[in-house]
């Protein structure tokens, strides 16, 4: 059985551990450019842990996924190319989602926890995430368009409205 749980400083290494072996899984698949090397940087993640919005999957006491989910605003999605987004409704994005490869449902479990939080999500990914784009579909979501990240590399951009 899959939970979620808000993550906290001493799950870091753990964290940094399963982004690291989801950056040589991304690799692997074809899509080394999404995180590159380096990303989510490290920096980043303890933001995400003291902000509050970084949490943990645990299965059996053991840390197999991580994510983080924001509720607000997401400046990078205030521009959106070759489409629209479903509404302009109060949203959650979900961002750097990663599982350890041990265990099944991360994405699953993560759409539950924070479709309890708003029922309104969006996400993006990666045009060679094709892993990620065939999952955001199963899970109901729409493409929507495109948008830039930070670095103003393009990612796909999807909305799901729970009803």
């Amino acid at each position: 059985m899959l939970t979620v749980r808000s993550a906290d400083i001493q799950d870091f290494n753990s964290i940094m551990n399963i982004y690291s072996y989801a950056r040589e899984q991304m690799r692997l698949s074809g899509n080394p450019h999404q995180w590159g090397t380096d990303r989510p940087l490290p920096e980043t993640v303890w933001n995400d842990i003291r902000q509050k919005q970084s949490y943990v999957i645990v299965q059996k006491e053991l840390i197999c996924g991580v994510f983080a989910f924001i509720i607000g605003t997401e400046p990078t999605y205030q521009f959106i190319e070759n489409g629209a987004w479903l509404n302009e409704a109060p949203y959650g994005t979900i961002h750097r989602i990663a599982g350890n490869g041990q265990s099944r449902g991360i994405l699953a479990e993560a759409l539950s926890f924070c479709g309890q939080k708003s029922s309104n999500i969006r996400i993006d990914t990666h045009d060679d995430n094709h892993i990620m784009q065939h999952l955001l579909q199963k899970y109901g979501f729409q493409k929507c368009g495109y948008i830039y990240v930070d670095d103003g590399s393009r990612r796909i951009a999807y909305q799901r409205i729970l009803s």
